[in-house]
């Protein structure tokens, strides 16, 4: 089966190396670049770090990017990051962005995968540049999907990848069986 699968979480988490490794195992699955790389190949530069404005030109791509896509897909970053980064940069995203048509875009999505930090991240992979900025990141990407309080994630099943970084792909593989994501969203098992 074709799936859209959307992967969210702070730099520095080994994403896009997940998203490539779950379309090497995905029959039929292609990665869809993060925003930002695909601005860039538009012509779109970025400051550095990117800037609240930056931000919000990743999150019109991110939207772009859902809504011109296929089945069989997994996308390296959802409109949730960029409202999680906007989040960690003081912005009130509930009055800054039409929460309406995230809502859509997401409901789009078969599943969110969220790659936090966690102690394996942080042990195995190379550190993050702005660390402090990933940790936010990650703190507001966490609420926004298991407080919901813009109500994107309802009914969309997510698995949150806290185990170790070697058996990621097993456990999204795991989640996409049958029967499997048909659970409400929220954590599902250890990874």
């Amino acid at each position: 089966m074709r799936r859209r699968i959307g992967v969210s979480g702070p730099h520095g988490t080994g994403k896009t190396t997940l998203v490539e490794e779950l379309c090497a195992r995905l029959d039929g699955h292609t990665p869809i670049d993060e925003p930002y790389v695909l601005l860039e190949e538009e012509g779109y530069e970025c400051e550095y770090p990117p800037s609240v404005a930056d931000y919000r030109v990743q999150l019109r791509r991110s939207l772009r990017s859902l809504h011109d896509s296929g089945n069989g897909v997994v996308f390296d970053r959802t409109p949730l990051d960029f409202l999680a980064y906007l989040t960690a940069c003081g912005v009130d995203v509930e009055d800054a962005v039409d929460v309406d048509l995230v809502r859509s875009a997401m409901a789009t999505l078969d599943l969110l995968v969220v790659v936090p930090r966690t102690e394996d991240t942080e042990r195995t992979l190379p550190p993050a540049d702005f660390p402090q900025l990933a940790t936010a990141v990650n703190d507001a990407l966490l609420d926004l999907v298991y407080d919901d309080p813009l109500h994107l994630c309802e009914g969309l099943p997510v698995v949150e990848l806290t185990g170790p970084v070697d058996r990621r792909v097993d456990t999204v593989l795991a989640a996409l069986r049958p029967g499997v994501g048909d659970r409400p969203p929220g954590r599902t098992g250890p990874s």
